[in-house]
């Protein structure tokens, strides 16, 4: 599944399977998605390209990044253990 044109929307039905798999393959998508459009968002202010002003200092869009990453690795981690087969978020980008 590639993550890139992927949008929140579309893993609804992953999360509303009655399967475990598919929720938690929902699950690491959609925090995928979340830490891409977060990183995008850090990215475009140090270009001085974003749209608006963050009103948190960048330490805490930073911290809350890493917080994320070492989410998705978890997720990464039980995915190998329980064979569930899911994209890395970290392989494609």
């Amino acid at each position: 599944m590639d993550l890139k044109p992927m949008k929140l929307k579309d893993t609804a039905e992953m999360m509303n399977s009655a399967d475990y798999k598919d929720r938690f393959k929902a699950e690491y998508y959609q925090n995928a998605i979340r830490y891409r459009k977060l990183k995008k968002m850090v990215e475009d202010w140090d270009n001085g390209v974003l749209n608006f002003t963050p009103t948190c200092p960048r330490s805490t869009f930073i911290m809350q990044l890493h917080a994320m990453a070492d989410y998705l690795a978890v997720l990464e981690a039980r995915a190998k253990m329980e064979n569930i087969e899911i994209e890395s978020a970290f392989e494609i980008e």
